[in-house]
């Protein structure tokens, strides 16, 4: 796979969640369709259930359901989410045929431990998926912040690059920053819809 980093116009779908923790039995998903010259131009939502195994499907759906040509990159805000819903990396680059970068933002012993402690029925298959994920890399991003990443499809160096462009400030990417105000919007929007206001 290959990103030609130095176009313009370069689009990202940034995918990042909101839940409720005790509360949600599943989260929202938001994806953002953003343009390396900071243009939205494209939303989609999803949702994954809290601890499950779906969140691969889920994004990769969302991918397809957005039917679009030109995304060139997956940007993801982790890849172990709602509550250890495990993102396989390497099979939402193969159904999607787009290159992935998952962005964490701070540096982590590991998650085995909690992995055994909350699944202790499954927890097998859960490490089995985890310890596929690989070790982090991290990059030292034009802002002078570090995030740790893992790529599919393309070399560190471009996704460097890439993450770079899609930096203002800070360590989180536009389509990450922004996709996580959206999903923790239809949150927001979804409870009160449920309120008595609505009675």
């Amino acid at each position: 796979m290959h990103v030609h980093v130095e176009k313009k116009g370069i689009r990202a779908l940034g995918i990042a969640e909101s839940f409720k923790k005790g509360q949600s039995k599943r989260s929202i998903l938001a994806g953002i369709v953003m343009r390396s010259d900071m243009i939205v131009d494209g939303f989609i939502f999803g949702s994954a259930e809290i601890g499950g195994d779906d969140a691969t499907d889920e994004i990769a759906n969302m991918f397809q359901r957005l039917n679009r040509n030109d995304i060139n990159v997956i940007i993801l805000g982790g890849s172990v989410i709602s509550m250890y819903n495990i993102i396989d990396i390497d099979s939402l680059g193969a159904k999607t045929n787009t290159p992935v970068i998952s962005v964490t933002f701070e540096k982590s012993e590991g998650l085995e431990p909690h992995i055994r402690h909350h699944f202790p029925d499954s927890w097998e298959k859960k490490l089995l998926a985890y310890k596929k994920l690989g070790v982090r890399d991290a990059i030292k991003l034009h802002t002078n912040y570090t995030v740790y990443a893992r790529p599919y499809g393309i070399s560190l160096e471009t996704s460097k690059r890439i993450l770079d462009k899609f930096t203002i400030q800070g360590a989180i990417p536009e389509p990450i920053r922004l996709a996580r105000l959206l999903a923790r919007a239809k949150i927001a929007s979804n409870t009160l819809k449920q309120s008595s206001l609505f009675d």
